[in-house]
Order: structure tokens, then C-alpha cells, then sequence
């Protein structure tokens, strides 16, 4: 049985034991919180798509499998819209670099996601500091911003943080985070 679908019967298991609510009351992210552990929300903000997404994707220590595959979505390859799924602890980095810089609730500009081969390459050939074996292709990277932050200050964060590679991108104004071997560096 693969891990996502372990996720999904825990979860499937952990909603029918939950209290029924009327349809017109949500539950607040305190009473979930108390009830089945920490609430894990991202706020994204995609600067290619000008898509936005607001999404509970674990509580505790359950991976929602529905907002993964929203996230997934979401993190595409803009160039050709093909999607992977993301490691997971990617999704948990950018939540705790956000607590990190103090503003658990903020947005995260998305400036690239997940990368084909083919757009790797496209990146490689007519820009510059793109790795020819880039965690991008991986669906273990994400170039990011966080408005009103400066990027020196995410690197910073993400840096003592210690839990994948860091790319500091001064020129472009962004910062890379991935979760394979922990690394640093800086273009330009």
C-alpha cells in the first residue's frame, strides 16, 4: 500500500470519528488544532499563473491526500503544466520558515515550482543558475519570495534552519529551498 494511500484511509478514519457539524459552521483552526493536533496551512501566491492558494494540507501528523494533490497542482511545471508530487517535507519547510520569520500567516510568492526535464533544460540554455540535476526536477524545490520580508532575511531564516539546500538569488530577488542535501550558495 503506498504512503499516500496509508494517508488517505487515516484520514477517511479520523473524519468519521469527528463530531458532524452544520453545514454552515466551519470549524476554527483552534477547535481542529485541539482536537486532532497542529493545523498546517500554506498561503501561496504564484507569480507565473497569478493563481492564489489557501490550504490546510496536514493536521498533526496526517497529510490531507486532497490539499497534497492541490499543492501538487498548483506547483506545476508553468511552462507545460505538467504536475509531480512534491515531497511532502518541502510543503513543511516553507510552513516552518514562515513561523521562523515570525509570520506563521503570511503569503509565499511562488516564483518557480516544479520543473520537466524539458524546462530544466529551456532554464539551463537560456538564463543562468540552473543546476543541470536541479531538486526542481525532483519536485523537492521551490524558488520563493515572502512580501515585506527581504530576501536576505528568508535566505537567513532558511539557512539556520539546516534542512536542504539554500540558493540566494540577490539579482532575481529570490530564494531557493529544497529539502535534498543540505547546502548553500549564491548567484551572482
Amino acid at each position: 500500500m503506498s504512503f499516500r494511500r496509508i494517508v488517505f484511509a487515516v484520514v477517511a478514519v479520523l473524519l468519521v470519528a469527528l463530531p458532524a457539524r452544520p453545514a454552515d459552521v466551519s470549524p476554527s483552526p483552534v477547535s481542529v488544532s485541539a482536537s486532532a493536533g497542529e493545523v498546517y496551512r500554506l498561503r501561496l501566491y504564484h507569480l507565473h499563473t497569478g493563481e492564489h492558494l489557501d490550504v490546510v494540507y496536514r493536521i498533526g501528523n496526517a497529510y490531507l491526500p486532497a490539499a497534497v494533490a492541490q499543492l501538487d497542482h498548483f506547483l506545476r511545471d508553468h511552462r507545460t503544466g505538467d504536475v509531480k508530487d512534491y515531497d511532502v517535507k518541502e510543503f513543511d519547510l516553507l510552513h516552518d520558515l514562515l513561523a521562523k520569520l515570525h509570520d506563521p500567516n503570511g503569503e509565499i510568492d511562488i516564483v518557480c515550482g516544479y520543473r520537466t526535464p524539458w524546462s530544466n533544460n529551456y532554464l539551463r540554455t537560456h538564463g543562468g543558475g540552473v543546476a543541470e540535476h536541479s531538486q526542481h526536477m525532483e519536485a523537492k524545490a521551490i524558488d520563493i519570495r515572502v512580501p515585506g520580508v527581504p530576501t536576505t532575511e528568508v535566505r537567513n531564516a532558511a539557512l539556520s534552519m539546516a534542512r536542504g539546500g539554500v540558493g540566494y538569488y540577490p539579482v532575481s530577488n529570490f530564494v531557493h529551498v529544497d529539502v535534498g542535501p543540505v547546502r548553500h550558495w549564491q548567484y551572482r
